[in-house]
């Protein structure tokens, strides 16, 4: 086989952006505790400015990765939610349900148990959202690497998890991390908002006027102090899913992006967040509130709020389980929704700015991160052995006797 098959056989596989998020997470493990680590720090406090006659924009590298690039992350997320919401897994009330409530309690959960380790502290009470939010990309990753042992349900219900997690995401940042407004720049983001407003009534077929005033809009949020990445999610819900010609942007500009967002703009992300300085490390400060909150968190909390809120719903007769899916595996999943991981980094830099605080997020969210992959994968990986078993018995009763 070539190598550019290969390759393309393994981009088309669903656990390549995991295990590209992977593998930029380990890199920059190992460039943060080597040689270069003064070069990757500096790198990414470098400043990029883009000014017109002195004012414009000048941030740190670290800034335009996590504002910038973040911000098509996010669109992305937007398309996603507005083609599920119009012709896909959230369309029908009935079929949310039960991922919806296992959502919540994925959400509430751990933001209690990390609350429970960080109470006596006002300063970290305030990154309580950090292990409410699941990677997409990874656990989905985790998922695929078991293959065809799990039910195609399985997967349902861990998208439209995954999904609404995002969708509570984006409401926690916008409602908790905006630190300082600036109406002035609020009002004239309002003439963008109505540029797209009018593109999508119109039912446009260019997306490039689309993706200017998206880029002005996000200009506008960010000087207004409200999360520029919220400017993505809000531009991608004013892309038309039906243009006048009968065919569909949306899907177009979603099947344009993807293989960016996960195999560049994600990786890069991951490259520049998750370098933990693991040189002067002691127990204590791997056993300290901040990292034990988040780690606990994704791993605890996860479980406790997507699998017991799934099991009361089940049980008390309100809910019923997807076909073929089992509370094992519903267990399993739960596991893997403590994979935060980008959306937990991301959370956390909104969260604290000082990098010793963000050393400890990082230290929490990739050993509760990593923690929950293992776990879930041993769950589902017996799970999908117990279910097979009984359909190997009965297939081989149902086989004729030979004469």
């Amino acid at each position: 086989m070539s190598l550019a098959r290969a390759l393309d056989r393994f981009f088309r596989h669903d656990a390549a952006g995991g295990i590209l998020l992977m593998a930029a997470a380990v890199l920059a493990l190992i460039v943060a505790n080597s040689s270069l680590s003064a070069g990757y720090h500096d790198l990414l406090l470098k400043k990029l400015s883009i000014l017109l006659d002195g004012e414009g924009l000048s941030k740190p590298l670290i800034l335009w990765i996590n504002d910038g690039l973040m911000a098509i992350f996010f669109f992305l997320i937007g398309l996603e939610l507005k083609r599920e919401m119009v012709e896909g897994k959230l369309k029908n009330p009935a079929d949310v349900v039960l991922p919806g409530i296992a959502a919540v309690g994925g959400v509430v959960m751990p933001a209690l148990i990390f609350l429970a380790f960080t109470w006596s502290d006002p300063l970290l009470r305030g990154g309580w959202a950090i292990p409410a939010a699941t990677d997409i990309a990874f656990a989905v990753g985790v998922l695929a690497l078991l293959g065809k042992r799990l039910p195609a349900a399985l997967k349902v219900f861990l998208l439209t998890l995954a999904i609404l997690d995002d969708l509570g995401a984006i409401l926690v940042i916008a409602l908790f991390y905006t630190k300082t407004l600036h109406l002035d720049y609020l009002y004239l983001a309002l003439a963008p908002l109505a540029g797209l407003a009018w593109l999508n009534h119109r039912g446009a077929h260019r997306v490039a006027p689309i993706i200017l005033l998206g880029t002005v809009l996000w200009v506008l949020v960010l000087k207004s102090g409200v999360h520029a990445t919220l400017a993505g999610v809000v531009t991608a819900f004013f892309v038309p899913i039906k243009d006048r010609y009968g065919k569909s942007p949306l899907h177009a500009l979603e099947h344009a992006l993807s293989p960016y967002v996960l195999f560049l703009i994600v990786p890069i992300f991951a490259f520049a967040n998750a370098g933990v300085v693991l040189s002067g490390l002691t127990l204590a400060d791997v056993v300290s509130p901040l990292p034990m909150g988040i780690a606990a968190g994704l791993v605890l909390g996860k479980q406790i709020g997507v699998f017991g809120a799934t099991w009361i719903l089940v049980r008390a007769g309100w809910a019923r389980l997807p076909h073929s899916v089992t509370l094992a595996q519903i267990y399993g999943l739960a596991c893997l929704a403590g994979i935060g991981f980008t959306m937990s980094l991301f959370i956390g830099g909104l969260s604290f700015e000082d990098q010793a605080h963000m050393n400890e997020v990082r230290l929490g969210v990739l050993s509760g991160s990593a923690i929950s992959a293992l776990l879930g994968f041993a769950v589902l990986f017996r799970a999908s052995q117990q279910t097979a078993q009984p359909q190997e018995e009965a297939a081989i009763a149902a086989t004729p006797a030979a004469d």
